[in-house]
């Protein structure tokens, strides 16, 4: 098993904030008002000091079960996680109490379920579907007004994952849409943007950047 070398991870880190902060000056936003969330899916528990040496205290995980196996072995209070994946109803309860944030709520099941097991401080945000991608989770955006006003739990923002491209500009317009978005509903979490294309996602209003391979390599 090859493990990350935390030198190399401390200085990809450092690259990475120095583009998020050089991102948001040229779009006219404070740096501060960007999160930089460690994507965690191919990392294994035994790394996890690695990223603390770095900074990195903002995790997200895609799957439940990995999410629940990670927190019980690395059970550090410094540590905050966030849900990232596809989120399947029936896996709500074993998500809620491990989790500041869902990124991902997309149904009407999963909403039931949140309301069903979430407490007064449940936040999620609503993954919206800005490219209008057959057979990709989200919603649609026009569907989106009426989806929110189904939600019970404090929906405190929108994720979006854009057709995946080499070229970061391609994402521009999918990332302006979903900030319009947000601001037409009155939404103040903007959860996009990942390695190949974070920057163009500050510039266009991401208050959460999940960052995964460029932190690695």
């Amino acid at each position: 098993m090859t493990h990350l070398d935390a030198a190399r991870v401390s200085e990809n880190a450092a690259r990475v904030r120095e583009e998020i902060a050089a991102a948001a000056r040229r779009a006219g936003r404070d740096p501060a008002a960007v999160e930089l969330l460690t994507a965690v899916k191919y990392v294994d528990v035994e790394d996890f000091g690695v990223l603390a040496e770095a900074g990195l205290t903002l995790l997200g995980e895609n799957r439940a079960q990995a999410l629940a196996a990670k927190v019980a072995a690395w059970p550090d209070p410094a540590l905050r996680w966030h849900f990232i994946g596809q989120l399947q109803s029936r896996k709500v309860r074993q998500i809620l109490p491990l989790v500041e944030l869902t990124h991902s709520v997309a149904s009407d099941s999963s909403l039931a379920q949140l309301e069903r097991h979430g407490t007064a401080n449940t936040e999620i945000l609503v993954e919206v579907d800005v490219a209008e991608e057959e057979g990709k989770a989200g919603i649609a955006p026009a569907a989106l007004g009426e989806f929110l006003a189904r939600a019970s739990v404090r929906v405190v923002g929108l994720m979006a994952m854009p057709p995946f491209t080499e070229d970061p500009e391609a994402s521009r317009p999918h990332f302006a849409a979903l900030r319009e978005l947000a601001s037409e509903h009155g939404l103040s979490q903007l959860s996009m943007g990942t390695s190949q294309d974070f920057a163009v996602a500050v510039e266009e209003g991401a208050t959460i950047v999940r960052i995964g391979s460029v932190l690695f390599e």
